[in-house]
């Protein structure tokens, strides 16, 4: 506990209780779109939240490295509160689908200022382990979320799973009011540093951290989409349940093996991820039954249990101490346009139905193995220590 200091501590449990705030509406959104008339719009449920968070990623990166983590953060938090507040009168479908992209900019924010704010705190020689326990907040919170998601509206309705995801999101304040600051020199908010030029983007160090979390995201985009309808079509009443095994598999996952980046390297603990990633989507898109849905989702969980804290101390490795907002805004737009694409191939080769699912998970699977070759050539061209 002590390694870190209590601001970490503070700062990860406030991300638990943000990232289950945004995961917490998810496996209800596509029913809603339905019975607002607009079934055939359910890929931009995901894709309008990602399109916007992406978007947002070179104001927050760069905002975070002149104004501070903190002010970064609060932008996203104050956003979540009033959308997530918003959604219990959406009227119809593009209102919904307005909200989603307003909830969007909220992720553009806070994950952003707060990874650069953890990226200042962990020593160098552990930041693998500590980025395993930041991603295991992040899991937790989206296991949370979406495994509460249909109990709640069982239990109450929509209006109160949306006055919940507020309420987390209000919680999330509390303890972000009580982390310290680590940018040791900010300025005060002018509005030409909204003024983006070329090289403020994208952070060019971060490249190849983009290049793998583009390719392994378009994963997680398929599955945001197809979860909610894969539970119907196998009469698995909690959406969100797929989620459940997921989580408790990559926090496992997590911290068993959070120091292997850190002895083996980044990327070579990257290529055995992804092979377990490709067989992963290979298992869900072939899954007919209830139990073998959840061994596919605990095979995802350990996938993802080893690749994002990976990428995301490689991301730190990369990252020039005076641009870490500009870098992890590089990985986190890479991570949304990821989502984005595989929200948007969804909609596109999805029909409703169980048959037309193999296909957009083949996909998936052909997108982790393109991960695949492209970390074998660049371990053999690039020299590096990470």
């Amino acid at each position: 506990m002590k390694t870190y200091g209590s601001n970490f501590w503070k700062l990860s449990f406030s991300m638990l209780l943000f990232t289950t705030s945004y995961n917490i509406v998810i496996p209800e959104m596509n029913a809603f779109l339905t019975d607002l008339g607009s079934p055939n719009l359910k890929g931009l449920i995901i894709a309008l939240f990602t399109i916007s968070a992406g978007f947002t990623r070179p104001f927050s990166g760069k905002l975070s490295d002149i104004i501070g983590r903190k002010k970064v953060m609060l932008i996203g938090l104050l956003i979540s509160v009033v959308v997530c507040s918003l959604y219990s009168v959406a009227f119809s479908a593009w209102f919904l689908l307005g909200l989603r992209f307003l909830h969007g900019f909220s992720v553009g924010f806070y994950p952003t200022g707060a990874t650069a704010l953890i990226t200042d705190i962990l020593p160098e020689d552990k930041r693998g382990f500590g980025m395993g326990l930041w991603g295991t907040f992040i899991s937790i919170g989206m296991g949370v979320g979406q495994g509460l998601s249909s109990f709640i509206v069982e239990v109450g309705n929509r209006n109160a799973l949306f006055f919940t995801a507020a309420l987390f999101t209000a919680l999330s304040y509390i303890l972000y009011f009580n982390v310290k600051e680590t940018l040791a020199k900010t300025s005060k908010f002018q509005w030409n540093h909204l003024q983006i030029k070329s090289d403020e983007i994208i952070e060019p160090s971060v490249i190849p951290v983009a290049v793998v979390m583009f390719l392994s995201a378009m994963c997680s985009g398929i599955i945001l989409v197809l979860s909610p309808d894969i539970s119907d079509h196998l009469n698995i009443g909690n959406k969100g349940a797929f989620f459940i095994f997921y989580v408790m598999a990559t926090i496992l996952i997590r911290l068993v093996t959070g120091k292997v980046s850190d002895t083996y390297g980044r990327r070579q603990t990257l290529v055995a991820g992804m092979v377990i990633l490709c067989v992963s989507m290979i298992l869900i898109g072939m899954a007919t039954t209830e139990t073998w849905y959840y061994i596919a989702s605990i095979i995802f969980g350990i996938a993802t249990g080893i690749i994002s804290p990976t990428l995301f101390a490689w991301t730190a490795d990369l990252s020039p101490k005076a641009r870490r907002g500009r870098g992890t805004g590089t990985m986190f737009i890479a991570l949304e346009f990821g989502i984005l694409s595989g929200a948007l191939v969804t909609n596109i080769w999805y029909r409703n139905n169980l048959e037309s699912i193999w296909n957009v998970f083949l996909f998936g699977a052909g997108m982790a193995f393109l991960c695949i070759v492209y970390l074998l050539w660049h371990l053999k061209t690039v020299k590096s220590k990470y």
